[in-house]
């Protein structure tokens, strides 16, 4: 996915590809690193981000792509789920509006 379309949504950062294959399924998955705090907060932050893809990507979501939803530090586990729906809707839109900003490899650290 370092290729892919980054979008900064409040609680979490989007990562969406369109794969370019003739299969129409979307994939889906999400991430936490230790940034975002202990085992029971990563928990809680996935379950969060989990709940928000079953809920709206249904809708959202385009055949033959795939995202991935990377928990915050500090804000996925604590942000009102409504607004965290909000942000989801947003960064979709945007990724498929061609705002995106898109990935490159990172250079190596010296």
């Amino acid at each position: 996915m370092n290729r892919a379309l980054r979008v900064p949504a409040g609680a979490f950062l989007l990562q969406a590809r369109d794969r370019g294959d003739d299969d129409p399924a979307v994939g889906v998955g999400f991430t936490c690193s230790k940034k975002v705090g202990n085992a029971v907060a990563r928990n809680r932050a996935k379950r969060r981000l989990r709940e928000i893809a079953r809920l709206d990507l249904p809708a959202l979501a385009r055949p033959g792509w795939d995202y991935v939803l990377i928990g915050r530090a500090g804000t996925t586990a604590a942000r009102d789920f409504a607004a965290m729906r909000e942000d989801l809707r947003r960064a979709i839109d945007k990724a498929h509006s061609g705002k995106a900003q898109v990935g490159r490899p990172r250079e190596p650290r010296r």
